[in-house]
Formats: C-alpha cells, sequence, structure tokens
C-alpha cells in the first residue's frame, strides 16, 4: 500500500514523495519513504535510504532538491536540503543535527532559497552551485514554522526580483518585502497570522487571519492598493464587539538548566458587550496548553477561546519553551525537560497573572488536548496547589505507551522530548501523570473518545478511578464513535458546556440564565 504527497509537476509526470507500507498495519521501522517520479509507464524512485523525505524540487538546470532526515530527529532537528545535479553528483548544502532547513524554491537563475535555524530562528538563504550558502536576510525572529505537514510556505519570489515573507514578532506576523537591493518595507495588513504564500506575478496570496477573523484568502498587491478577500471567512453573525483580543505577554519562569527564564502567552481578557462585571471583581483563569507540543498559540479567531472570554474567563494560551516562533534555543528548550519546563512555565504564567491583580488566584483552571492534555495532567499531579480545576481532553496520561506505539513520523519524537525509548523508560514512568494519581486532588473533567487508538480510554479511566477512589470531584464524559479530537458538533458542544458546568459546580458560580446548558454529573462534590 503507497500513500503520496507534496505533488511538483514535470515534463511527463509529477515528482511526490511516496510512503509505502508493505502491509495494513506495518510496524513504523517497515515503511519506506522516497521521492519518485510519476509517469504513464509507472514510478522510478529517484532518491531512497533516508528514514524521511519532503520537498522535491526540480531546479531549471535539470537539478533536485529535497529535504531529508532520519529518525530519532524531526525534521526541524535536522531536516538537510539536498541537490543532485545533471551529472548525479549530490551536495548537502545545510542542515543536519543541530540545524535545520525548511521550504527550498529555486528562482529562474538557478540559485536555491531556503529558511535554516543556523543564527538561531529560521532566516533567508540562497545557495548557488559551487558556492557556500549565504545568509541573505535575518529579521531576529522565525520566518518558518515546524514542518508538521508538506507544502508550507512561509516566503515567495515575485517575478521582478522581489521577495516577500512573513515573519513573527510579539505574538503575531508581519508581511515583509524585500527588494533586489536589500531594502526591506512592511506591508500594514489587518491580520495577525499569515501563511501559504504564493506569488501571483506581483502580487501575493495567502492564507490571512486574525483576532476578529477567522482565516480568509487574501490576495496583497504590493503597489499601496487595498487588499482584496478572495475567498472570505464564514459569515458568523457576530458583533465584533463580541470577539477578546488577545495580548502578547512574557513572564519569568523558572530557567530549569535551559539558560532561558522567560516564556510567552497570548492573553484574552474577558469580553461581552451585554454584561459588565461587578466593581473589584476578578475573572477565572483558563490557562490553555497547545498540542504538539512542538507547535504555538495563534492570534487567529478561534470560537473555542471565544466561548470561554464570552462567559467571563480570561485566557491564557502559553508558549510554554519548546513552542515554535521564538528561534531554536526557546524550541530545544523542550529536549529532555517534556514534562519538566513546560509545567513550570504554565503555573508561572497563572501565578504571573495572579500576581499582577489581572485574575482570580482562587479560580484558576488549566485545560490541553493530546499532548496539551499531558501538560494539563502532568501540572496537577506533579505541580499540585495551583490550579483549583482542570480539563483533560484526549490527553496522555502515559509516556511510554505513546512512545512503543505511533505512525513512523513520531514513532521517535519523544526520544528527544523525554529520552531515548526503551533505554529511559524509567524516565517516561516518572514523568507519566498515570504513575501519579496518589498526588492529583484537584477536581478534574475527563473528555475522551471511546475509539481514541493514539490515548486510549483505558487512559482515562484509570485517572478518573483514582478521582473516584480518593473521593477528588471528578466529571467523566465518554463519547460514542468519537477518535483522538473530537469531530462531532453536537459532541464539541456538549465538552464545552460540560466543562462550563463542571467549574461552575466546582467554583460555585451559575450558568448563564439564557442557555440551554444540562449539568454535567460531578462525582464526590
Amino acid at each position: 500500500m503507497s500513500r503520496h504527497a507534496d505533488l511538483t509537476a514535470v515534463a511527463g509526470g509529477v515528482l511526490a514523495v511516496r510512503e509505502h507500507h508493505p502491509a495494513e498495519h506495518a510496524p513504523a521501522a517497515d515503511v519506506v519513504n522516497e521521492v519518485v517520479r510519476i509517469g504513464p509507464d509507472g514510478a522510478e524512485v529517484l532518491v531512497s535510504g533516508p528514514d524521511f523525505v519532503s520537498d522535491p524540487r526540480p531546479g531549471p538546470g535539470g537539478e533536485l532538491a529535497w529535504l531529508q532526515w532520519d529518525h530519532p530527529h524531526m525534521p526541524w532537528d535536522a531536516a538537510q536540503l539536498v541537490v543532485r545535479a545533471a551529472d548525479g553528483s549530490e551536495t548537502v548544502v545545510a542542515g543536519g543535527p543541530g540545524e535545520s532547513v525548511v521550504q527550498p524554491v529555486w528562482a529562474p537563475d538557478g540559485a536555491l532559497w531556503f529558511l535554516c535555524d543556523r543564527t538561531d530562528v529560521w532566516s533567508l538563504y540562497r545557495w548557488r552551485a559551487g558556492a557556500a550558502a549565504e545568509l541573505v536576510l535575518d529579521v531576529g525572529s522565525d520566518i518558518a514554522g515546524p514542518q508538521w505537514v508538506f507544502g508550507a510556505s512561509r516566503f515567495a519570489l515575485l517575478d521582478d526580483g522581489r521577495i516577500v515573507l512573513a515573519h513573527g514578532r510579539e505574538g503575531r506576523d508581519r508581511l515583509v518585502v524585500r527588494s533586489p537591493d536589500g531594502g526591506l518595507r512592511e506591508v500594514e495588513l489587518a491580520y495577525a497570522a499569515l501563511r501559504d504564500l504564493v506569488a501571483a506575478g506581483n502580487d501575493v496570496v495567502c492564507v490571512a487571519g486574525g483576532p476578529d477573523s477567522e482565516p480568509v484568502v487574501l490576495r496583497v498587491p504590493l503597489d499601496g492598493n487595498a487588499p482584496v478577500v478572495l475567498r472570505p471567512a464564514r459569515d458568523l453573525g457576530l458583533d465584533p464587539a463580541w470577539f477578546s483580543r488577545p495580548e502578547h505577554v512574557s513572564f519569568p519562569t523558572e530557567d530549569g538548566g535551559t539558560g532561558i527564564g522567560v516564556a510567552h502567552a497570548l492573553v484574552y481578557p474577558p469580553a461581552n458587550p451585554e454584561v459588565t462585571a461587578p466593581d473589584g471583581a476578578l475573572p477565572p483563569l483558563l490557562v490553555l496548553v497547545h498540542g504538539g507540543p512542538t507547535s504555538a498559540a495563534s492570534p487567529v479567531l478561534n470560537l473555542a477561546v471565544q466561548y470561554w472570554t464570552s462567559r467571563g474567563f480570561c485566557v491564557a494560551d502559553v508558549d510554554y519553551r519548546g513552542s515554535t516562533g521564538y528561534g531554536r534555543r526557546y524550541r530545544d528548550a523542550l529536549q529532555g525537560r517534556w514534562g519538566v519546563v513546560d509545567l513550570d512555565d504554565v503555573v508561572a504564567c497563572a501565578r504571573y497573572l495572579a500576581d499582577a491583580g489581572r485574575v482570580d488566584p482562587a479560580r484558576m483552571a488549566i485545560r490541553g488536548g493530546s499532548a496539551g492534555g499531558y501538560t494539563t495532567l502532568a501540572a496537577l499531579s506533579m505541580r499540585p496547589g495551583v490550579f483549583t480545576a482542570g480539563a483533560s481532553h484526549y490527553g496522555v496520561a502515559d509516556l511510554g505507551a505513546l512512545a512503543a506505539e505511533t505512525h513512523k513520523f513520531e514513532s521517535r519524537y519523544l526520544d528527544g522530548l523525554v529520552a531515548p525509548w526503551p533505554a529511559g523508560a524509567d524516565v517516561y514512568a516518572e514523568r507519566s501523570p498515570i504513575n501519579h494519581v496518589d498526588a492529583l486532588d484537584t477536581p478534574l473533567a475527563v473528555f475522551q473518545g471511546d475509539e481514541d487508538a493514539i490515548v486510549p480510554p483505558d487512559q482515562a479511566e484509570a485517572i478518573v478511578a483514582a478521582l473516584r477512589a480518593k473521593g477528588v470531584p471528578h466529571a467523566y464524559l465518554l463519547f460514542a464513535g468519537e477518535q483522538h479530537g473530537f469531530r462531532q458538533a453536537a459532541n464539541i458542544r456538549a465538552a464545552l458546556d460540560g466543562e462550563l458546568s463542571f467549574y461552575a459546580q466546582v467554583w460555585g458560580f451559575d450558568l448563564p440564565a439564557d442557555e440551554d446548558i444540562t449539568p454535567i454529573d460531578v462525582v464526590a462534590l
């Protein structure tokens, strides 16, 4: 069984990344990834041997460029850029352990442009045959993001020699145009997140979103004319006054041997145009933990965040150390420390906001799904006494079980984040919340799909059983037909309403009178 992705048209066919599974449920070690050319007569293997390949890109002179990396690395750890010349000779242009490459793009003049984190942040480089790669532009923050999927694009080459790129700074993206002479100009946009940049003549087309807009397809003229929305976001029928807009906050945290004592978050204040808080009242805090964990908080309108802010919560979406967008040192701070520094950072964020008088320290909760659910469970069991409630959505409770069986791409991911598996099994056991249930004394709501193969229901049920045995207030909703991440609208709504009902019962506030919310069953309250 073969799967194909990352297709590029070439004369007589297409280039593609092929992933071949010798059987439907073949072990990850038996899965083979290759670059192939597919034509009328079948497939020809062009690149084979590395554990992973991506971005096969034909050059104007018959060259072929691609990215490759091997276990135990992830692409953001050590992806190499390789070029095969027309004569068959190969050159490693950049990348390897300690350095990663993203998005190779050929220019018509034979120059190869790409993004590399050699300077700590993913910056713009250019390579020509026979010469070393040269740094062209370092904006001081990441241009690229982690390569979780094929085809990501954060810069585009225009017909007139200009380059358009997006990079993050202080919690939002900026669109910058580089002239052939090296001059830079920022294009003002009413959007805060930009991806999938594509040249369209001397304009650029991208996917853009912001605090009051879900993603749109946007054409940005670079001659001063106004951007044009080619495909609008869905009509939510809501006044923007309902939308809370995030503030990018940096706060002190424990160094933990990383050499970095600052972490970051997007903080959303409560926002409801129909309600005014009582004088002197402080809102409850909900700390969000993004998944990945190699990922980042996004400033794009997210109704799952606005659900909480419109009901009086302050929400902090934490970019704990290990998150992307802040350079390689920040990203690598989680290496060998997942389940340590991320816990320090979510706790530090909550304390920072409480000490600043922005939230009620007696009503601080933490929530997350999948990897974020792991940090949630670990923070409650290994950093007790800060949060007074929590919610785990299909959260990882047993790191060893996750490391022992997963798909090829992530099969060695935890080697870097935790320890080599199985040699470091004791570290996995030490950091698994399922082994610290004796310290779990915080009220917890657990939401789980009964068909989840990544985090099986028995992990959630072991946590729930421990809470029940100790008499800790808890709630458990098991959704039939759901897997790792809820897909059915009714279940998504039931999980949100159930979580709100859980906090209302634990903290003693009334549910909104104008909403039809059935209270969740809280045991041992």
